[in-house]
């Protein structure tokens, strides 16, 4: 279990410098990371699971290197604590980021959103890709039988013939042929943040990788209307194969967690219904 007290001993022990600080739980961090306020400017974020292993160091790594071009603010690395007292991976220190966590509600009819988001996703394409990073990039069709498998699952309860031609088109749909570009790999709203009645900073970097930037087509569905969905996409000047992958993405992304969370959180029941639909609504 990851609690505070161990959070403590891995911070006192390797970051002696930050003892001193307080330390506190949010408590809705997502499903990747446990993570804690240090202090008033730092923040402590330790992977949930073996999927999430990885991304302290890439973080460390890319961030800094990536911020400078963005015109939204993303997290700051300062520190990669090392396993120890039983835990199992790599974890990190950042700077706390203020803000508080988008939403459908406020932000999901916003024009004014969608081009900022847009920018920001253009911003970042526009940044020499690493060849490093590029096997990050891993295909839809790797999804094929696990996203068949939920849709199965849950055809009682949404359209099982329409969602099969969302991701056969997806499937089928050409791929990316272009250079590799940056992309967030897990752009949907919970990874936003607001300040002042705007979007203010991007954060979870975790899926970062080079190649097909259909993925961050998520943010779409996940978060925009139709109208300002529409909008993100012309801005952004987003193909048909590239749309339909992206529809693809989020329909999966969507289908996983539903089948995996629904029954036990009424949020994540509520975020994913919307997102499976949207992704079929296109």
């Amino acid at each position: 279990m990851i609690d505070t007290a161990l959070v403590r001993t891995l911070v006192d022990a390797q970051f002696p410098q930050w003892a001193g600080l307080p330390l506190r739980r949010i408590e809705q961090a997502g499903s990747d990371h446990v993570i804690h306020r240090l202090g008033n400017e730092l923040a402590v974020r330790l992977p949930r699971h073996e999927g999430a292993i990885g991304q302290a160091e890439k973080e460390y790594d890319w961030l800094p290197r990536l911020a400078p071009h963005l015109p939204l603010a993303i997290p700051v690395p300062v520190a990669v604590g090392r396993p120890a007292e039983g835990y199992p991976w790599p974890w990190a220190v950042s700077r706390w980021l203020p803000g508080e966590t988008v939403t459908v509600a406020r932000f999901g009819e916003s024009t004014e959103t969608a081009l900022q988001l847009a920018g920001f996703l253009t911003a970042l394409q526009n940044i020499p890709a690493s060849s490093d990073l590029s096997a990050a990039s891993d295909l839809l069709a790797a999804r094929d039988a696990s996203t068949r498998a939920a849709i199965a699952e849950v055809a009682s309860v949404f359209d099982a013939a329409a969602l099969t031609r969302v991701w056969e088109a997806a499937l089928s749909a050409p791929p990316w042929g272009r250079p590799p570009v940056w992309f967030h790999g897990d752009f949907h709203t919970g990874n936003l943040l607001a300040e002042g009645g705007r979007v203010s900073t991007v954060i979870d970097f975790g899926g970062l990788g080079a190649g097909d930037p259909a993925k961050d087509m998520m943010m779409a569905f996940t978060l925009l209307g139709p109208a300002p969905r529409a909008t993100f996409r012309e801005a952004l000047a987003v193909d048909d194969a590239t749309w339909a992958r992206g529809r693809g993405w989020a329909l999966a992304g969507g289908l996983n967690a539903y089948v995996s969370y629904a029954a036990i959180d009424a949020r994540v029941a509520a975020q994913t219904t919307r997102q499976i639909t949207q992704a079929v609504a296109g």
